[in-house]
C-alpha cells in the first residue's frame, strides 16, 4: 500500500522549492522592466528589453554558435557513449570498472580545474578559439553524464529478451540492432537531452577556450554582466528558462522520466 506524506512534511518540501526557485522567478518580473538598469521591483513595465534583444548582434551569433556545438557534441556524445555503455553493462572483462571510472572521472573535477587543464593542453596544439576546440572541451564534461544515463538504461533492460533473439539465430549485431537499441530509445532521448543542456550551458570551462574568433552564449552573457547591468539579460535568461523547461517537458511526455533513465 503506498504510504502518503504528511501535510506538515509537504509543506517544508514546497518551502524548500519555492526557496530555491526564487531567484530563479524573479528574473521574469525583471525581463519586462522599463528601467535601465535592474532592480527589483521595477518602477515601470515595458517589452524594450525584449525588442532589444533581437538586435543585438553579439547574442544572437553566439547564440547561433551555442546551438551548433550543442547539436554536435550531442551526437558525438552518444556515438562514443551507446558502445562504452554496451561494453560496460554487458560484456564481462579485465578493466571494465577502470574504463568506467575513466570515462567518468571529469565529474569528479571542479569545472575551474578541468577548464585550466584542457587550456593547457589546448594552447599546445593550437584548439584554442577554435569550433573542433570547443566540441572537445564540451565532449569532456558530457560524455560521463550521457554514459551515465546510458548505462543505467542498460542495466535496467532484460537480458532474456537478447538471449532469446540470439537463440533464434540472430548475430550480435542483429541482436544490438533490433532488440537492444530500440529499447534503449527512452535512455538514449535521456542522454541526448542531457548532453544537450550541459553543452548549452557550459560556461566555465568554455571562457578557457573561446576568444576573439569565437565564442558562447554563456560566455557572451557573462561578458555583458560584467560591463552592463541592464535588464537584457533578463530577457535573454527567460527564454533559456523556458527553452530548459521545454526540453524537459518534451522527455517526460513522448518518454517519461523515470523510463527514460531506466527507473521503473
Amino acid at each position: 500500500m503506498e504510504q502518503k506524506n504528511s501535510i506538515p512534511f509537504t509543506i517544508v518540501v514546497g518551502l524548500l522549492f519555492i526557496f530555491l526557485l526564487a531567484p530563479v522567478l524573479l528574473v521574469f518580473p525583471m525581463s519586462f522592466s522599463g528601467d535601465s538598469f535592474m532592480s527589483f521591483p521595477p518602477s515601470s513595465w515595458s517589452l524594450r528589453w525584449y525588442e532589444a534583444l533581437p538586435q543585438n548582434r553579439v547574442l544572437i551569433n553566439a547564440l547561433w554558435t551555442s546551438l551548433g556545438l550543442a547539436s554536435v557534441v550531442t551526437i558525438l556524445s552518444l556515438v562514443i557513449a551507446i558502445p562504452a555503455a554496451y561494453a560496460i553493462a554487458r560484456m564481462d572483462f579485465f578493466g571494465r570498472e577502470a574504463l568506467f571510472a575513466l570515462f567518468t572521472a571529469p565529474l569528479l573535477l571542479p569545472s575551474i580545474v578541468l577548464g585550466l587543464a584542457i587550456l593547457i593542453v589546448f594552447v599546445g596544439v593550437g584548439l584554442i578559439s577554435t569550433f573542433p576546440g570547443l566540441v572537445l572541451a564540451h565532449l569532456v564534461v558530457t560524455l560521463p553524464y550521457a554514459l551515465r544515463v546510458l548505462a543505467t538504461a542498460l542495466s535496467t533492460l532484460p537480458h532474456q529478451v537478447e538471449e532469446a533473439a540470439s537463440s533464434l539465430g540472430a548475430t550480435p549485431f542483429t541482436v544490438f540492432r533490433r532488440v537492444t537499441l530500440p529499447l534503449m530509445t527512452p535512455g538514449i532521448v535521456a542522454a541526448a537531452a542531457l548532453a544537450f543542456l550541459v553543452s548549452f550551458d557550459e560556461v566555465v570551462i568554455s571562457l578557457f577556450v573561446v576568444g576573439p574568433r569565437i565564442t558562447t552564449l554563456p560566455v557572451e552573457l557573462y561578458r555583458y554582466v560584467d560591463t552592463r547591468a541592464d535588464p537584457l539579460v533578463a530577457a535573454a535568461s527567460v527564454f533559456l528558462i523556458l527553452g530548459t523547461v521545454a526540453v524537459v517537458l518534451i522527455v517526460e511526455r513522448t518518454m517519461g522520466l523515470n523510463k527514460a533513465v531506466g527507473k521503473s
